[in-house]
């Protein structure tokens, strides 16, 4: 009689899932609070709203993933820093509402389950949960034999924030006079590396092992570069001052994210020879060919959070945020016109 099939056979080693859950269980322990009223293991995650501190609450919620930066991850076989780089983007993109961030949730999803290979992502989950005072409450790990291939896997994540209704931020305050803060980003961050690795990998053949004298890294290194967050400085400028309205530069670019909080009738004028183009956009526009109304459009060229604020107030707050660390510069202004993004001074980028 031949010998049954089973769900080890057809590619799926519970087993194997049950060693992950175990290696990962106390690092995630290490980012609940006191509101976090279930073990990792249940059904779903319970989180307690602390009504005490709130008169009018809103929670505010995103999703994300990293996109084909985990290619650069799997070349490497290195896993712990993608993780906080999901981490980091969802937390952004609350944040820019004014929202604090509560609890997170992940996905992983691979063809083969390595224990290993989980540990070393939710300790990158584990990381950014910690530095952003949130708690990672709960997730999902897949295996998916024939789906994705062996060695690789997906990441996706799922974040929950709070805020007073009063203090949202959404850009609707947003008038002519107003000054556009930019805030430095640490490279490419978490967009644009399907057109990176076509360019670097595909037609030049670099290795990501290769040292670039003009990056002054070797290639890998410097594409794995975690993306940041902006959380810590932002919450302490807004326990005094006013920012009318932020944006998340990702996937897009200035233009495709910075409209998305202008009204009616609010025009935003970003000139770009304020800032020195990080070098890795330089050697990756170099190296492609590519015009600077494409590298734009696809990365944040250097300034990863693009604050609003009013005229009378942006000195201050642009000395506020200097003392956390940040890299900040008024790269322009709103001015009455249509509702669009122009972007000052193209032609010169990457000369």
């Amino acid at each position: 009689m031949k010998k049954g099939i089973d769900y080890k056979t057809a590619g799926v080693d519970i087993e194997w899932a049950d060693l992950a859950k175990k290696r990962i269980k106390n690092l995630v322990r290490t980012t609940f609070d006191k509101n976090v009223l279930t073990d990792i293991g249940s059904f779903g995650g319970f989180y307690a709203l602390a009504k005490k501190d709130y008169r009018d609450p809103v929670l505010v919620s995103s999703s994300d993933g990293v996109g084909t930066k985990l290619k650069i991850a799997f070349q490497m076989n290195k896993h712990d820093t993608v993780g906080e780089d999901l981490v980091n983007h969802c937390v952004n993109d609350i944040l820019v509402h004014g929202a604090r961030p509560l609890f997170f949730l992940d996905y992983i999803a691979t063809g083969k389950l390595y224990p290993t290979v989980v540990e070393q992502i939710v300790k990158g989950l584990v990381r950014g949960c910690s530095k952003n005072n949130c708690s990672l409450i709960g997730g999902e790990t897949a295996e998916m034999p024939d789906f994705y291939d062996p060695e690789e896997y997906d990441l996706a994540g799922f974040i929950v924030g709070i805020v007073e209704r009063k203090k949202i931020i959404d850009g609707s305050k947003i008038e002519p006079g107003d000054v556009l803060l930019g805030l430095g980003s640490n490279g490419l961050h978490t967009n644009g590396y399907s057109l990176v690795r076509k360019v670097l990998f595909g037609v030049k053949g670099y290795k990501t092992g290769d040292y670039v004298k003009d990056l002054k890294n070797q290639v890998g290194k410097e594409l794995l570069k975690t993306h940041r967050s902006y959380a810590r400085s932002i919450f302490k400028v807004l326990e005094k001052h006013r920012i009318k309205g932020m944006a998340h530069i990702t996937g897009g670019g200035i233009p495709g994210n910075l409209i998305r909080i202008l009204p009616e009738g609010c025009q935003a004028k970003v000139d770009i020879s304020l800032w020195k183009t990080p070098r890795i956009f330089n050697f990756i526009q170099k190296a492609g060919n590519i015009k600077s109304e494409e590298m734009f459009k696809v990365f944040n060229m250097g300034i990863g959070l693009i604050l609003v604020v009013p005229n009378s107030d942006s000195e201050k707050i642009k000395r506020k945020l200097q003392t956390y660390g940040e890299m900040v510069l008024k790269i322009g202004e709103i001015v009455s016109g249509k509702r669009e993004v122009k972007l000052l001074g193209l032609s010169g980028v990457g000369k």
